[in-house]
């Protein structure tokens, strides 16, 4: 890969790759080798590289004109669940990223979106061994110095994870397990948290008898999200008799939500076939949450 310069174009990184392979075979069959492990990395390089790239859009074209389509292999069929948050830096400056799933039809690829304009907008791949599962939702801000993510690594629980970088995520720690009736089987995000004077407001999916989706919330602290200061024993959210037919049966889903004035307004998906808005009193939320006394 000698002859890439700092800045390389898919199709150089593609030649680059095809240069190597045919060095490799040519020593494979001057000393008789197999060389499995070079030839998987560079698959998965090849992988990453075409997971990475711009979409522009130009500024008079309306927003809901503004769509991201599969542009890749891993993303053919579909790009799913994307959790939208508007993220402040130290500096006051606003940038706005969306953790979502690539699905190729087989395996799926946590991938993020950047934007500051709603114009043009950055794709790049979610990496580390904690960017292994769907459903990962960014913190609007830095804790203690680190982007903070919330995940569900291992297809149950509810984990947290800080990291320098936003694309790479390393070390999650559990955060919270399925405890009550609708969450039984496994429990993730509603999308990213939502700041509040009394806490991380996080809104959950829960999975329970009958594969019913449901719509929760838990409290995590401030300055540690890693402590659950409260939980709803209750979800918020269920799909009701006229929401539980669809592409996908008895189910309701959300990817975030927004505070306003005194209310949460939560817009959620009925069974993959129709969407709708709920609204809520946020303090009536609170008031409804059994405070966890350990923490």
């Amino acid at each position: 890969f000698d002859n890439l310069l700092d800045e390389f174009t898919y199709d150089e990184l593609v030649e680059s790759i095809e240069r190597f392979k045919k060095k490799k075979s040519k020593k494979k069959k001057k000393i008789g080798t197999s060389a499995p492990r070079y030839l998987q990395a560079l698959e998965i390089l090849e992988w990453l590289a075409v997971s990475t790239y711009s979409v522009e859009f130009k500024p008079d074209l309306p927003l809901s004109g503004r769509v991201i389509f599969p542009l890749s292999i891993n993303d053919r069929k579909g790009l799913e669940d994307a959790r939208f948050v508007r993220f402040t830096n130290s500096d006051s400056k606003v940038k706005y990223y969306a953790t979502y799933t690539a699905y190729n039809g087989i395996t799926i690829l946590p991938q993020l979106i950047e934007t500051e304009d709603f114009c043009s907008f950055k794709i790049s791949t979610l990496n580390g061994s904690g960017s292994q599962n769907k459903g990962m939702a960014l913190f609007p801000e830095k804790i203690n110095g680190k982007y903070a993510m919330i995940s569900r690594n291992d297809n149950e629980n509810l984990f947290i994870m800080y990291s320098d970088d936003v694309r790479f995520w390393e070390r999650p720690k559990l955060l919270k397990e399925p405890e009550v009736y609708w969450e039984f089987f496994q429990i993730g995000n509603s999308g990213p948290p939502l700041k509040t004077k009394k806490g991380w407001l996080l809104l959950t999916h829960g999975v329970g008898p009958v594969r019913t989706y449901c719509v929760g919330a838990i409290l995590l602290d401030l300055k540690n999200p890693e402590k659950v200061l409260g939980v709803l024993e209750e979800p918020l959210i269920v799909p009701e008799e006229n929401e539980r037919d669809g592409y996908v049966p008895n189910v309701v889903y959300s990817c975030g939500a927004i505070i306003h004035k005194a209310c949460l307004i939560v817009p959620y998906a009925m069974s993959d076939t129709r969407s709708g808005i709920a609204k809520f009193n946020l303090e009536q939320i609170f008031e409804n949450m059994k405070l966890l006394e350990n923490q």
